[in-house]
């Protein structure tokens, strides 16, 4: 039960730091050096709390799919704040 917690809270966790990466990626051109930064900068932050946290290789899908998920939740806040900005 306590590895199950573990795994869920490290999702969680990986979810949590790439949404403002994801939010800020949205402003910068499909491509650019800033939008793979700001795609690549969470990895190693998710990377070193699994480590720290002793789960094994056998967890980064389910890590990454947190990270991805944060990311295109921060792109979705971004264009949504985008186009209420635009309303009148």
């Amino acid at each position: 039960m306590e590895g199950i917690i573990l795994v869920a809270g490290l999702v969680v966790l990986a979810l949590v730091i790439s949404i403002p990466c994801g939010y800020l990626r949205q402003n910068y051109p499909k491509f650019s050096f800033m939008w793979f930064l700001l795609l690549h900068l969470p990895i190693p932050f998710i990377i070193l709390l699994r480590v720290k946290a002793g789960l094994n290789w056998h967890f980064i899908p389910v890590t990454l799919g947190g990270s991805v998920a944060g990311q295109l939740i921060g792109n979705a806040l971004s264009r949504r704040r985008k186009q209420y900005d635009k309303a009148p």
